[in-house]
């Protein structure tokens, strides 16, 4: 089935089918990051960020990233193979914190629409997205090439960067 020309826009996340929920997603991977929170709690994941709370993204990818194509190498099997892995669904986007502002579901959540380097926009190439250095192109280090007891060596600002 075709997707209606710029669905986004005439449908809440809410409304949308699967086939334009996963539409939505502009292939950045940085989701795929390893992103750390400075707090006094004991490890492991968190599903709230308190007030004096900052996630910290690290250059740090998946092991199941390829970093090149910015593509899941077991998409399908993601979240069983690493449990920590989120899928994004309706029923959980009001907890994306932890997704960098660029993310396509947390600008539409935010009322703030795509921005131009996105892949819907651009006749559903990426290259315009790697060009604006907005996805994980060739950043990246595998997190079983690093000892993650040293992550605040590997902590980066460029996932944060955000354009329109």
């Amino acid at each position: 089935m075709a997707l209606a020309e710029r669905f986004w826009e005439a449908k809440s996340l809410d409304e949308m089918n699967t086939e334009e929920w996963e539409a939505l997603c502009d292939g950045c991977a940085k989701c795929c990051l390893n992103k750390f929170i400075d707090d006094d709690e004991d490890e492991g994941p968190t599903a709230v960020l308190h007030q004096d709370e900052q996630v910290h993204y690290t250059n740090i990818a998946c092991r199941y990233l390829n970093s090149h194509k910015c593509e899941c190498t077991e998409y399908t099997q993601r979240t069983v193979l690493v449990p920590d892995c989120i899928a994004l669904t309706k029923e959980n986007l009001k907890h994306i914190f932890f997704m960098p502002t660029s993310c396509a579901y947390r600008r539409l959540h935010e009322g703030r629409g795509l921005p131009h380097w996105h892949p819907l926009l651009n006749g559903g190439k990426k290259s315009l997205m790697h060009k604006k250095q907005m996805s994980v192109r060739n950043k990246t280090i595998s997190e079983l090439q690093v000892n993650l007891d040293n992550f605040e060596d590997f902590i980066v600002r460029w996932p944060l960067n955000d354009l329109d």
